[in-house]
């Protein structure tokens, strides 16, 4: 499932209904209506809840949060985020969904814009009914239709929901509140849950025209505010520089019970800056009241000023237990001179990883090593049980060390592993086809040099990876960084235009159709997809496969280990570092639920609200 999503939900009672379900769905005479969906386990919260266990239900509804975005926006349309234009910070906060998830349970959600939801037990299809009082800011209620629109305009414009929703094969309106979502094939239990997950915009106000009479375009970016129907409504923006977003007073879901405790803010703000070296100024100075911190340097210096030492700013790291990551360099193995497995493991052992924490980042980090780092879906060791019998199937088309060698990062711990490292880089790269001569590595049969261009978008990305380039040429390899803004940055990777990218995948506890995107052969050669190396490998995609339709936990764990090994194994990527805490600086201005839901990370600005004590106590915004 999608970790970066963001619902809400209520409950409803079940309701008994006959009704066929289309697409070949069995037929059902007693038909159960949920009032939450749960990928494979039961539901916390039984029908009738008043609220979820970790809400603050008197929190105070008033004030002001500022918060920092980085780059700029040109861009409110939902739908084609990610493929054209910027996208607004907070903008998900206008729009509801269908369904949302408890922060105290696994891959689990309850209704919200749907009163209820059902499918058959072969999971073809799904049934939502949607509440009979859901409202869009303008009053009109929120229909059937507007689900449907929704779901239409998301996946053919949606690099990642084309490969998320691939297997729904139609949405269509079966009663006056019930919209049904057809699947291509039984059996893929996750599907009924994750179409809950689609932001619902409006049909009757993307069908109509704007303030100059002009016929809007939801396949354009633009900045006319648009219509939503969650908890807050853009009240004011400056293109490109700030974007403020007030709570709506007569919102149709407040007093549902998955909204108590939540949204407790009068506005949010989002102020944008260039680059994170002026927003912790900004910080500093008062301008904004939070910051993620995401560089190890800027936590352990950046933070020495009077308001941290007398108290007024507090510094907390948070635990992430609801996701894992890799986060690496990536190769664009579309070009020729990545394609080969060889090459991409001699960057790894170039790659002195054990020197640059120890430089640059204050020995804060640890190595990844899984594409599910941090979650129990990590492969370590050799592959056992059931995990080996499902590789078994693959024996002779996945590299030999799946099932020999555990997986593990060059270690550059000394100067003598150094040395060693980079003469096995050498090595690869001579039994690749490339020999040194006048100390530049070229292809032996034309002669041609090895270029590698790092793509980078940010002054902290261009730090590390300067700091890697030395390694790299200390190989023969021609190493250049290219630095360009955030907008021509997105463009190249859309037009796969670059050799070498960070990034970052996000895996949840229950990872599904989302694969796909990440690595499917099909996602590889559509532009704006998250497949940036390149992937199509066959066993990658039936092990996709496998993820998206096993059975049981037990099989999702054993599949995405095997997943995992496969595509550590193919060395698609130089794994680099994690820290498995979020760092966030404040202004002591806010309360927060104590405990956090263990699945929230800091849920922050969800749950949080304004204490005015400690605002008082923190002095005047600037």
């Amino acid at each position: 499932m999608n970790p970066t999503r963001r619902q809400i939900l209520r409950t409803a009672a079940l309701a008994p209904l006959a009704l066929s379900l289309p697409g070949g769905a069995r037929a059902q005479t007693e038909r159960q209506w949920r009032h939450g969906l749960s990928l494979y386990g039961t539901l916390k919260y039984p029908p009738g809840f008043p609220r979820f266990d970790y809400v603050n239900a008197d929190a105070p509804k008033t004030g002001a949060v500022r918060q920092i975005a980085i780059g700029t926006f040109d861009n409110f349309n939902m739908v084609v985020a990610g493929v054209k234009g910027a996208i607004a910070a907070g903008l998900d906060s206008i729009y509801d969904t269908l369904m949302a998830p408890a922060l105290d349970e696994v891959s689990t959600e309850y209704g919200l814009i749907a009163e209820s939801v059902s499918y058959p037990d072969d999971f073809s299809a799904v049934t939502y009914r949607l509440r009979g009082e859901s409202r869009f800011h303008d009053g009109k209620p929120i229909t059937p239709q507007d689900v449907i629109f929704s779901f239409d305009a998301f996946k053919k414009n949606s690099p990642f929901y084309s490969a998320y929703y691939r297997h729904v094969v139609k949405a269509e309106q079966t009663g006056a509140r019930d919209v049904t979502f057809t699947f291509d094939q039984p059996g893929n239990r996750e599907l009924p849950q994750i179409v809950g997950q689609i932001n619902v915009v409006p049909k009757h106000w993307w069908d109509g025209v704007d303030a100059n009479g002009k016929k809007r375009d939801v396949t354009a970016t633009t900045l006319e505010p648009p219509l939503g129907n969650g908890a807050y409504r853009i009240k004011e923006f400056v293109a490109g520089r700030t974007i403020v977003y007030e709570r709506v007073k007569d919102y149709w879901g407040r007093d549902l019970n998955v909204n108590v405790g939540r949204d407790n803010f009068a506005e949010l703000r989002f102020e944008y800056f260039r680059d994170t070296t002026v927003a912790i100024e900004a910080f500093k100075a008062d301008v904004v009241d939070w910051r993620s911190e995401n560089s190890a340097k800027n936590w352990a210096t950046a933070y020495d000023f009077p308001a941290v030492k007398d108290a007024r700013v507090v510094l907390e790291e948070f635990p992430i237990r609801s996701f894992g990551v890799m986060q690496a360099f990536a190769f664009n193995t579309r070009r020729e001179k990545f394609t080969d497995s060889r090459v991409r493991l001699a960057f790894n052992y170039a790659f002195n990883f054990e020197e640059m924490n120890k430089q640059i980042f204050f020995g804060q980090y640890r190595r990844i090593a899984s594409y599910f780092d941090g979650l129990e879906l990590a492969s370590s060791g050799l592959p056992q049980g059931r995990e080996l019998e499902i590789l078994q199937d693959y024996r002779d088309k996945v590299p030999p060390e799946v099932f020999t060698k555990p997986y593990a990062n060059p270690q550059s711990d000394s100067p003598e592993k150094v040395r060693a490292n980079l003469r096995e880089g050498v090595r690869l790269f001579k039994a690749a086809g490339y020999d040194i001569r006048n100390q530049k590595l070229v292809n032996a049969a034309s002669g041609e040099p090895f270029t590698a261009e790092f793509l980078v978008s940010d002054p902290a990305s261009e730090r590390y990876v300067l700091f890697y380039k030395p390694s790299l040429e200390r190989l023969g390899l021609s190493v250049s960084v290219r630095s360009v803004d955030d907008v021509q940055y997105e463009n190249r990777l859309r037009q796969w235009d670059f050799d070498i990218v960070t990034a970052a995948w996000g895996e949840s506890l229950s990872p599904g159709n989302e694969q796909r995107g990440f690595w499917g052969s099909q996602a590889a050669d559509q532009p704006g997809s998250r497949n940036l190396v390149g992937i199509k490998n066959p066993v990658v995609d039936q092990l996709i496969e496998r993820i998206i339709f096993a059975t049981s936990r037990a099989e999702l764990e054993a599949v995405t280990r095997a997943l995992d090994r496969v595509l550590l194994w193919h060395n698609y990527v130089v794994p680099q570092w994690t820290y498995g805490k979020a760092r966030v600086a404040r202004w002591d201005r806010f309360g927060r639920p104590d405990p956090l839901p263990r699945y929230g990370v800091t849920a922050f600005p969800t749950l949080w609200w304004s204490d005015a004590g400690k605002a008082a106590k923190a002095g005047r915004r600037s």
